[in-house]
């Protein structure tokens, strides 16, 4: 039971740090590409503008990486992009292993206890006889119990788990087409679409 319980314990605090950590909001901000925009038709984009892009949002740290090559071709944009949206999906995927982890043992750790508890009631039958039904009893309970509390672990566990897998990959697809978007923009081919924004 005790393996459980860590596990347990583990796997809340991974839902609560990542259901924090998640947020859209936090991840892709809103208008953050007709922002920046706005500050390339004006001919703000400085250093420090740039720093403050990458310092918003994981969005922002992606963006910025095309920003800073704005000047040479649109594939060596793309390229930087790519090379720190693979870090970033990285850090969206942080624990996540973890959580899957365990879901997967959770059931498996029950099933030992299920185990050791019959073991348990086969040394008492043949310590005892099959006469003594309060001893049988609590070694049944026990290997239920675990077996329940390892289930009660893993269900809820997986949910998240493939919640959190399937939330991340439309959060990168998210920042594909933003960062795509910011890249025709760029380079003169969505001009007239970001000024209707």
């Amino acid at each position: 039971m005790v393996p459980i319980l860590l596990c347990s314990i583990i796997a809340l605090a991974i839902i609560g740090e990542r259901l924090w950590t998640l947020q859209r909001k936090r991840i892709i901000p809103r208008h953050l590409v007709a922002q920046i925009w706005h500050w390339y038709k004006n001919n703000q984009l400085d250093a420090t503008q740039i720093n403050a892009i990458r310092m918003s949002s994981p969005l922002g740290r992606v963006l910025a990486a095309g920003i800073v090559n704005m000047h040479h071709s649109r594939e060596i944009m793309k390229e930087s992009i790519e090379e720190v949206g693979r870090h970033v999906v990285l850090e969206l995927e942080r624990f996540l292993n973890t959580l899957g982890t365990i879901a997967a043992i959770s059931p498996l750790l029950g099933l030992l206890g299920t185990v050791i508890g019959m073991i348990k009631v086969f040394t008492a039958i043949t310590t005892y006889g099959v006469g003594n039904s309060t001893i049988l009893a609590g070694g049944i309970s026990e290997a239920l119990i675990t077996t329940a509390a390892g289930l009660t672990v893993a269900i809820p566990s997986l949910f998240f788990y493939r919640y959190f897998r399937g939330y991340v990959d439309s959060l990168v697809v998210s920042m594909e087409q933003e960062a795509l978007k910011m890249i025709e923009v760029m380079h003169g081919e969505r001009e007239q679409d970001m000024s209707e924004e």
